[in-house]
């Protein structure tokens, strides 16, 4: 499988990133062991956890690392991953923290449940909107250069904060974001298209989106109101359980029965089409699912697979 270059990095990630937002949540650690097991082997490299999945569980999270932690331990491959976890979301014992003193706190903790000496993409995840950008740029610095952290991205964080993090890391020789992950699929495109995608080539970041499959919708499984009992994940759904939403998986259904494919796999190459897109973060909890995230790089739309899916999920 080709790989992808993180730009303005050394890593080097196959184009699926693993989405570990289920271990711990949806997957028990058995389970988990069983699909990180199947993703490996099939020669996909990159996981994506944070350092509070799953705190709707239990409050405060962890689990997520934690399990990925003991897999690499007992599977001995931590050198052959690129691992992204995050900081800054909030759980029911803080809210949103990016201050300096919860980086420095936080990235121990996950090191320690991730059983590893560094992490390669560590993410602001949230931004509290109050920390200045200079604190939170430095206190990467110190874990940068003590080791802890190989390279930076960011998730929510506005537009003109991203702005202004990247011109404090160049006033003050501090580090600079390489990766962006957003919310963005075929029936999210307005936020990114606008709002992100100029930043992305400006500073030529790769992007990373998140809920790449619209929360599930984008499976095809959820075509009424009746299908989101299906899913602990289906209430997520509903809002798109509407005649745009309805026309996009029509299209899907066409896409892929003429690829002799599943419209996940479809709404996930039409992310992969895209030249700013390095690898789409998506989870799966079966074999099925697996198997359809593995088909997404293979899969090559044509143009006119392409407008019909633009034009179906079209925003304007």
């Amino acid at each position: 499988m080709e790989k992808r270059t993180v730009k303005n990095t050394d890593l080097s990630v196959a184009p699926i990133n693993f989405g570990g937002n289920v271990f711990g949540w949806t997957l028990d650690e058995k389970q988990s062991f069983e699909v990180l097991d199947r993703f490996f082997d099939k020669g996909f490299n990159f996981i994506d956890t944070a350092d509070t999945y799953s705190w709707w569980v239990n409050g405060k999270g962890g689990q997520s690392e934690e399990i990925i932690g003991k897999w690499m331990k007992s599977r001995g491959n931590r050198n052959n991953l690129v691992i992204a976890t995050k900081v800054g979301s909030e759980t029911k014992e803080h809210g949103y923290d990016i201050s300096r003193k919860h980086i420095l706190k936080s990235v121990d903790e996950s090191l320690q449940r991730l059983q590893t000496d560094h992490i390669d993409l560590y993410y602001t995840h949230f931004d509290d909107k109050q920390t200045p950008v200079e604190e939170i740029l430095s206190a990467y610095d110190e874990v940068i250069k003590a080791g802890k952290v190989r390279f930076i991205a960011a998730s929510n964080v506005s537009p003109e904060r991203l702005k202004e993090s990247f011109n404090a890391a160049e006033e003050h020789n501090l580090p600079k974001y390489v990766a962006l992950q957003p919310h963005y699929n075929l029936m999210e495109r307005e936020g990114f298209e606008n709002n992100y995608a100029p930043i992305a080539e400006e500073y030529r970041l790769s992007v990373f989106p998140y809920w790449s499959l619209a929360a599930g919708f984008l499976t095809g499984k959820y075509r009424d109101e009746s299908d989101l009992s299906k899913s602990q994940r289906g209430e997520g759904a509903r809002k798109y359980l509407n005649p745009k939403g309805l026309e996009v998986l029509k299209v899907l259904d066409e896409i892929s029965s003429r690829h002799h494919s599943k419209p996940a796999t479809v709404a996930l190459a039409w992310l992969l089409s895209n030249p700013l897109i390095t690898a789409p973060i998506v989870s799966a909890t079966s074999e099925s699912q697996l198997e359809t995230l593995f088909a997404a790089p293979e899969l090559h739309l044509d143009h006119e697979d392409i407008e019909l899916l633009n034009k179906a999920s079209d925003f304007k």
